[in-house]
């Protein structure tokens, strides 16, 4: 009984390790295939990824931006036919995001 406990606790402990390493792709600048920078629309129900903001060691810097959202961590907001749709959430976020003015991207 001791060994199959330990087996599932250990199964359990390895499936939270490979959920935890999913990381964005630096050099894509993409997370899960999906581009982090463009067109992108909040939505409540069925995003591509989830994002937390926070102020300390984000996974992504986002800068706002009105026009040509070409670079990474550059975002768009849009109301319709978005590159990149998120939810803000405030536990289990896919990525964490800090917003900033100033050199946008993966730090």
């Amino acid at each position: 009984m001791r060994l199959l406990s330990l087996t599932l606790l250990s199964l359990t402990l390895l499936g939270l390790s490979a959920a935890a390493a999913e990381e964005i792709n630096k050099g894509a600048c993409t997370y899960k295939g999906h581009k982090l920078s463009g067109r992108v629309q909040i939505v409540e129900h069925f995003p591509d990824i989830k994002v937390k903001v926070v102020e300390h060691f984000p996974d992504l810097k986002v800068k706002l931006v009105e026009h040509f959202p070409n670079t990474c961590g550059q975002w768009q907001m849009v109301k319709s036919a978005p590159d990149l749709k998120v939810q803000f959430v405030e536990h289990f976020p896919d990525i964490k995001i800090k917003m900033v003015e100033h050199f946008p991207g993966v730090p």
